[in-house]
């Protein structure tokens, strides 16, 4: 006989409300009713651990399928099972936690965390792509009889006696009109790829048919046979749910792939495995990171006891962080997790406190243990440390012992060695200690000899972020500034006390710089007559130290006014050796003509050793050259 009621809720438009609101992206039917249909069957499983099931447990696998023609999608496990009166109270009301009251019930004998899910809401989900959602049930209870259970999405149910040999249920979607997508296998198995991939129990999405030998015919010529398998789409015992002991480095590399197949191997990982004060597992990969790290972002799954959730969790993964590649699993993280939950949940933040901890722990291991190894994996990772030292004051504390500077000579140096190894000449009458560095080792060559004839050292810091990372130091180490080494000439980088004298006069300098300007005649470049020695350039060009950080910032996406920055026009200081051979043979020239030339000629070498001198100008001062030689 049919019992027929209302669904137990306060108000008949919450089935709108769950196919419009509840959920963002339709496709989460699927992770909904099959996570329950683990649920039901981990329940079971744990219940015959407890002793309280004696039956056989049996093929626990859990089953997909679906039928084109018939417009159905059938998701059965055999599992729990359910009553007629089960159905009435887990179903028809909703938000009723099934696994609340499991958990309830054996709380002494058994771990909350292995119940996964409610089935409440999750299951209402099914009416998102639905007409109508039958669920057959048999409880695994002695003397059960089978149930089936109707909804058309409207408030009201029919519930009835039903046929079913076997414990478990079955859950039947009639597919709606705009949801016939579903009914496509590449869909489904899509869907069941990216959510229910390393769920704990086996799940079975079709058959597979293989052709295997089956012994050899009358001419001793193998034969074969056709059989037929179950596919399995899961892999029940990801690393993460192991012990890191069970496990070797080649099972690490080996899941890497699986998640990135077309990645190259990574440096190296973490694996996590927290049970207080909040639960966490994983494994973070380091990745080799490209020029461009935005493409690397985005790369960790977050799951829920297994059920993926979701691959943007910039609010529990540190920003610096995102980077990483891999895995993370709590159960403290609802499978339906909003944003504004992730931001505010106290459990996240502890989380993300304890993920920054053990990244800075393994590093430092690392760099304790084997320096020359870590040195050798060093260019890979800075990006990490150093954007993980502007964005993050704990870490940045912590990564002070194993962060390092380069030079252009390729040696590694923490913080304390660099300060204590540059101190002592790179002092200037200030007593400020001057770093100098480069961001492009090839075209600011002449510079950098220029350094290196004073004995100076020179940091080779190109990377994307390193145009903050120099803010960042300055503001971390006392006394000190950073100075890129075309920035000025080097008597000016670093200012001693023993100044160069000049060999002009104030009215022979007055001429030079009158000669210069008007040979070179652009009011971008600001000419200044200064006392090096002889053997330094005749002229050097350089932008100042404030202009060229500005506008790098501004290329790596500074922010506020840094795009004001980047679209300044460049403005140059021409520094003219007064005390160099060519500034006399400048003065001593007959003709005005020829003291332009030579002037020109200075000037388009100070150019060229910046990289500056194209097109047009170039051809000009090849032939300029060919005619003063000649």
């Amino acid at each position: 006989m049919a019992e027929k009621g209302t669904i137990s809720i306060h108000t008949e438009n919450i089935f709108p409300i769950i196919k419009k609101f509840l959920y963002s992206d339709h496709e989460i039917f699927l992770r909904e009713l099959v996570s329950n249909a683990v649920d039901a069957t981990q329940k079971l499983k744990k219940l015959a651990a407890l002793g309280e099931f004696n039956g056989e447990l049996g093929d626990l696998k859990i089953e997909v399928g679906f039928d084109k023609e018939a417009k159905t999608i059938t998701v059965s496990d055999k599992g729990l099972g359910m009553t007629a009166e089960e159905i009435k109270k887990y179903i028809n009301q909703i938000a009723f936690s099934g696994a609340a009251e499991f958990v309830e019930k054996f709380k002494d004998k058994t771990d909350a965390k292995d119940i996964i899910g409610k089935f409440g809401l999750g299951f209402y989900s099914a009416f998102m792509v639905s007409d109508k959602v039958e669920v057959v049930s048999k409880s695994f209870k002695e003397g059960s009889e089978a149930a089936r259970w109707i909804c058309d999405g409207s408030t009201e149910f029919e519930l009835t006696e039903a046929t079913k040999e076997t414990r478990g249920t079955d859950v039947i979607l009639h597919v709606n009109q705009d949801s016939e997508e579903f009914l496509e296998e590449f869909r489904l198995k899509g869907i069941l790829d990216k959510y229910c991939k390393f769920l704990p129990v086996e799940i079975k999405f079709g058959t597979k048919d293989e052709s295997v030998e089956d012994g050899v015919d009358s001419d001793n010529k193998p034969k074969y046979k056709t059989v037929t398998t179950d596919r399995i789409i899961n892999n029940t015992s990801p690393i993460w749910a192991k012990a890191p002991l069970e496990l070797k480095d080649e099972d690490y590399i080996n899941f890497y792939k699986e998640l990135y197949p077309f990645s190259e191997d990574p440096l190296f990982w973490i694996h996590l495995n927290v049970d207080y004060p909040f639960n966490l597992t994983g494994v973070l990969y380091f990745p080799k990171i490209k020029n461009d790290f935005e493409i690397q972002r985005n790369k960790i799954q977050l799951y829920s006891r297994q059920v993926f959730i979701t691959d943007e969790v910039k609010d529990v993964v540190p920003d610096f962080l995102m980077l990483l590649h891999g895995v993370l699993d709590s159960p403290d993280i609802p499978l339906n997790v909003s944003r504004s939950y992730l931001q505010s949940d106290a459990n996240v933040k502890k989380i993300s406190s304890h993920i920054t901890k053990k990244v800075a722990d393994k590093l430092l291991d690392m760099f304790n243990k084997d320096r020359k190894e870590f040195e050798k994996k060093w260019d890979d990772i800075s990006v990490f440390v150093r954007y993980g030292m502007i964005s993050d004051e704990k870490f940045s504390e912590k990564a002070k012992e194993f962060a390092l500077l380069k030079n252009v000579d390729g040696q590694y140096f923490t913080l304390n060695e660099y300060a204590d190894k540059v101190k002592p000449n790179q002092t200037d009458k200030d007593d400020q200690i001057i770093y100098l560095y480069t961001n492009d080792k090839g075209k600011q060559d002449a510079f950098i000899q220029s350094a290196k004839a004073k004995a100076y050292d020179v940091l080779l810091l190109d990377g994307v972020l390193d145009s903050h990372f120099i803010g960042h130091l300055e503001q971390k180490l006392e006394k000190t500034q950073l100075k890129r080494v075309d920035s000025e000439i080097i008597d000016k980088l670093i200012v001693k006390s023993d100044a160069v004298a000049s060999v002009l006069s104030k009215e022979e300098e007055e001429q030079v710089k009158g000669i210069f300007e008007k040979a070179i005649n652009n009011k971008a470049m600001s000419v200044a007559i200064e006392s090096l020695s002889p053997d330094d350039m005749p002229v050097t060009i350089t932008m100042s130290e404030w202009m060229r950080r500005m506008k790098d910032m501004a290329k790596t996406g500074g922010g506020g006014g840094m795009s004001f920055m980047g679209s300044m026009p460049d403005n140059y200081n021409v520094a003219v050796n007064g005390n160099h051979p060519i500034v006399q043979r400048i003065l001593k020239a007959e003709s005005e003509d020829q003291k332009g030339k030579l002037a020109k000629q200075a000037y388009d070498l100070g150019l060229l050793s910046q990289s500056m001198l194209t097109g047009a100008d170039l051809t000009a001062f090849i032939k300029r050259s060919v005619e003063l030689v000649g």
